[in-house]
């Protein structure tokens, strides 16, 4: 082991505890194991790190370097994003139904993946962070059918994006947009989208250095 404790993976017991997030391996990974308690999750988030792991497997605790991330402010919207805006093809509300956003996002087909990542175990945990006030969902209708949106984590200055889906062209991008204009007026600093795509580049979100994204979520830096 790397006396430094660099490059080491930890083995997380009962304990409420993480190392330090400058001991990620080179792919992002920190720790494996523990349990999803809203204890722990909480405690996760408000130190830059996140669960992502397959049904069959351990917990396994990430936080890549460098974090991808929105500023609020800098969301981009197309000239055909702006048409579908003016045209109130959907409606959007929030935190409506919690429970069905992340079980669409939980289906979603996800490209060079097989599975899901937002596990039965994952869904009853977030359930729990809902019922609690700590995650929020942004629900798209269309009519009366829910065709699309976004869930994840509130620590009340940053925006801890877990997953999006869509039914219908637009509608996860729809979602986002709001987001991101409800949290720039409320003066969020960050919206942590974790790691890079073509996707959320397109969107306005960016790369930082992981120590800068700390200072964000530390609050010792205000919104870019």
């Amino acid at each position: 082991m790397d006396p430094s404790g660099k490059n080491a993976i930890y083995y997380l017991d009962d304990r409420l505890w993480f190392p330090p997030i400058a001991h990620a391996n080179a792919e992002g990974l920190l720790a494996v194991g523990g349990d999803l308690s809203p204890e722990r999750l909480l405690l996760a988030y408000k130190s830059g790190i996140f669960p992502w792991f397959n049904d069959d497997a351990l917990i396994l605790w990430w936080s890549p370097d460098p974090r991808m991330v929105l500023f609020p402010n800098k969301i981009k919207i197309s000239k055909s994003m702006r048409k579908v805006l003016r045209d109130n093809q959907f409606r959007l509300t929030i935190n409506q139904d919690f429970e069905s956003v992340i079980i669409h996002c939980a289906k979603k087909d996800r490209k060079d993946q097989e599975g899901t990542w937002i596990t039965d175990k994952m869904i009853t945990a977030y359930m729990d962070l809902h019922q609690r006030g700590f995650a929020t969902s942004y629900e798209v209708w269309q009519q009366d059918r829910l065709v699309g949106g976004l869930y994840g984590v509130d620590l009340g200055h940053v925006f801890c994006g877990e997953s999006m889906f869509s039914l219908t062209s637009n509608a996860s991008k729809f979602a986002f947009i709001h987001l991101a204009q409800h949290l720039s007026h409320k003066k969020y600093s960050i919206i942590d989208c974790q790691v890079y795509t073509e996707h959320l580049k397109s969107l306005g979100a960016e790369e930082i250095d992981r120590t800068v994204f700390l200072s964000y979520l530390n609050g010792n830096i205000e919104g870019g």
